[in-house]
């Protein structure tokens, strides 16, 4: 995911020269993308070393990777895991970008490259890593997150997505005084830092890799860089570990929390379109989601305000009765757990279409309940045998 506008498209505005695909848009490609000069793949993360490695990606003839400085025994780390060994793997040409500023992320397994598998070497001392800094939480977010908060019981094992929610659950966390939490996560959080440092999170409790907090990567301030670069405390692993769910499951208590774009009646879960505009990626979120509805005592929950505003203004519900026409589903109905809006958290599963149905109407907002309602009967989505007081 591109973090700052490519400057490969600002260059070739009219593609005539270059054809650009990306694993998960941001804002920046969103922009590209909308205008028809970036391509989207489709994957879940897990499956990204080994689309490399069986040849069904198209192989590179030139990995360009940025990675840390050189360890004394030749070493670089790639700072972000994801893919990047297998890549290098696949790759004809391997050129590694040197940037002192990026982290070194402790292993794992395929979180280095050593000097003997690189042709080239570029060393950068200009373009310091990327820094972010969490969006400020809204008045919305603020109240799915104490309902999120909640659901996590003391020695769970945690993944938390990206934002102002996750971060604020994590605080919320802290001042609850939660106990033992351990870490199998994507991304590694600005509020996991702060839940370390406030001895929330130990990790001693997890059923798999004790002791340490389990990641792919970490985006976030220069004081979080600081923090992961060599930390004993954390193993980085290549995704196709971290993101496998046949792996999360193997965490006791692994709780999930993602976020989502809209719903529809029957539970499908959208969190990278809205209708024919693409917006991110499916990342991790399904992997995630089937891993820790296969954790024993875990929990997967998606979370999303229960409406947002258009560009003119208007208020539009994000629960609804179908999704628009070219919507992709991220989460399909058959996997979906909790969903979370303000108004309140619902457990899908076991329930039938109708159920689910009057559930994700209790927590949409109350402006929009009764035409969802009547929507539900007319799509036969709640059949007419359905008594509702």
């Amino acid at each position: 995911m591109s973090l700052k506008d490519p400057e490969v498209l600002k260059a070739d505005s009219e593609g005539n020269h270059f054809i650009y695909n990306e694993w998960h848009l941001s804002e920046f490609t969103r922009r590209h993308h909308d205008n028809g000069r970036c391509s989207y793949i489709p994957y879940n993360l897990n499956e990204g070393p080994w689309l490399y490695r069986e040849n069904y990606a198209h192989k590179p003839d030139i990995a360009f990777v940025g990675v840390t400085a050189m360890s004394r025994h030749g070493f670089f780390n790639f700072g972000s895991i994801e893919k990047n060994k297998a890549i290098c793997d696949a790759a004809q040409l391997v050129v590694l970008e040197v940037n002192p500023s990026m982290p070194w992320l402790m292993g794992g397994f395929d979180e280095c490259i050593h000097i003997s598998q690189a042709d080239y070497i570029v060393e950068n001392d200009k373009y310091r890593v990327h820094e972010s800094y969490p969006s400020v939480p809204s008045d919305v977010d603020l109240a799915i997150a104490r309902l999120v908060a909640d659901l996590i019981e003391d020695q769970s094992t945690i993944q938390l997505g990206i934002g102002g929610l996750p971060d604020e659950v994590g605080r919320l966390l802290i001042k609850r005084g939660a106990r033992d939490l351990g870490v199998h996560t994507e991304m590694f959080t600005e509020s996991m830092m702060e839940m370390f440092e406030a001895g929330v999170i130990t990790n001693q409790k997890k059923t798999l890799n004790p002791g340490k907090a389990v990641c792919n990567f970490a985006v976030g301030s220069r004081r979080l860089y600081d923090f992961v670069d060599h930390n004993e405390m954390i193993a980085a692993f290549s995704v196709d570990y971290t993101n496998n769910p046949a792996i999360i499951a193997r965490n006791a208590k692994q709780v999930s929390v993602n976020s989502a774009l809209a719903v529809d009646l029957r539970g499908q879960v959208s969190s990278e379109s809205n209708g024919n505009r693409h917006i991110s990626g499916t990342g991790g979120q399904l992997d995630f989601t089937r891993g820790a509805l296969m954790s024993p005592g875990g929990k997967s929950i998606i979370c999303l305000p229960s409406t947002y505003q258009d560009k003119k203004g208007n208020v539009i519900s994000r629960i609804v009765a179908n999704h628009p026409l070219g919507t992709v589903v991220t989460v399909p109905r058959t996997d979906v757990s909790n969903i979370a809006t303000e108004f309140g958290v619902v457990n899908l599963k076991g329930k039938t279409v109708w159920e689910r149905a009057i559930a994700l109407i209790e927590i949409s907002h109350p402006d929009f309940r009764e035409d969802l309602m009547k929507q539900a009967r007319q799509f036969n989505i709640i059949p007419k045998g359905v008594y509702r007081l």
